[in-house]
């Protein structure tokens, strides 16, 4: 196990990415364009992240799970109907939906590189030893869940 692994809450990665992509855009801000069709639709992507961390969010309190990404040990069942039926990640991939959105605000190119670091980041420090935990907690059921349903969409 690494140091970085199930350390950093997600939402704080991604308030990094954002402050990141921030300074980015404060930084080099020849790389910007502004848009009102492009801020409304970083507003857009932006909310339909929230919603769907809060469908993921509400999903798991149904199935009286945790909601802890630190704590995947705790994890009570394989929740796998729901918005986990098309993403193993939905609560991930809603941050990056965030991130993108606050990109399409920004309107700088530079900014966007930052997502991708995001999904590298989540993908190598979160996700992997999250599946990797339950695993080996639940076996064959998470093994065929993993095989069904892809890792971000």
């Amino acid at each position: 196990m690494n140091a970085l692994e199930l350390k950093v809450p997600p939402p704080v990665v991604a308030l990094v990415s954002a402050l990141l992509m921030w300074l980015i855009n404060r930084w080099l801000p020849q790389w910007s364009w502004r848009s009102t069709a492009l801020t409304a639709l970083g507003g857009s992507v932006a909310l339909a992240g929230i919603a769907l961390i809060a469908a993921a969010m509400l999903t798991f309190r149904r199935s009286k799970t945790t909601v802890n990404p630190l704590t995947p040990a705790e994890s009570a069942l394989v929740v796998s109907h729901g918005v986990f039926a098309r993403t193993r990640n939905p609560m991930y991939v809603g941050l990056a939906m965030i991130l993108a959105g606050w990109a399409c605000f920004l309107a700088n190119t530079i900014a966007w590189l930052v997502l991708p670091l995001f999904v590298a980041y989540i993908t190598r420090f979160q996700i992997i030893p999250e599946e990797r935990i339950l695993l080996g907690k639940f076996g064959a059921p998470f093994a065929q869940y993993l095989a069904r349903v892809r890792r971000w969409i």
